[in-house]
């Protein structure tokens, strides 16, 4: 989505659709005249499509036309479960699995937003918060313990 909440389209690759067919087929149509823009279309029913597409800053977030049950797997060494590093938009859930793999579900939902964390920013993180700790024990815990010692 863009800045206001529009589609921006990405390019994807590796596309496939599954379902209650064998083979699932699909057509790619451009659906602007003189457009460089693609889109899959099928027969309605009930599929699942997959796809590789570029992510950006571990930012991923959809808008759809209509509602669709949405799952998202995360491999093992990206994480949720902190709410300061990481955000499920509302109505996601998450659930973490022996492989150390996560999956985030969202039921009935036309959009979701998802923001999730490696190994590497959460060390930065906690490192951050012990040098604030730090700082404010200088600044402040010593300085105010120092002047209730001056004071009989």
């Amino acid at each position: 989505m863009g800045i206001i909440g529009e589609q921006v389209p990405v390019s994807v690759g590796n596309v496939t659709l599954t379902g209650n067919c064998s083979p699932c087929t699909f057509n790619w149509t451009t659906p602007l005249l003189l457009s460089n823009i693609k889109e899959i279309t099928f027969p309605k029913g009930n599929y699942t499509i997959s796809y590789v597409a570029p992510l950006k800053d571990n930012h991923l977030q959809e808008s759809f036309r209509s509602q669709y049950q949405v799952n998202v797997t995360l491999p093992d060494g990206f994480d949720v479960r902190n709410p300061l590093l990481a955000g499920i938009s509302t109505g996601g859930s998450f659930s973490r699995h022996e492989d150390n793999t996560t999956t985030v579900q969202w039921n009935k939902t036309n959009s979701f937003d998802l923001r999730f964390y490696d190994p590497a920013r959460e060390e930065l993180f906690f490192f951050f918060l012990q040098l604030m700790v730090i700082i404010v024990v200088v600044f402040v815990v010593i300085p105010y313990a120092m002047t209730m010692k001056k004071n009989p």
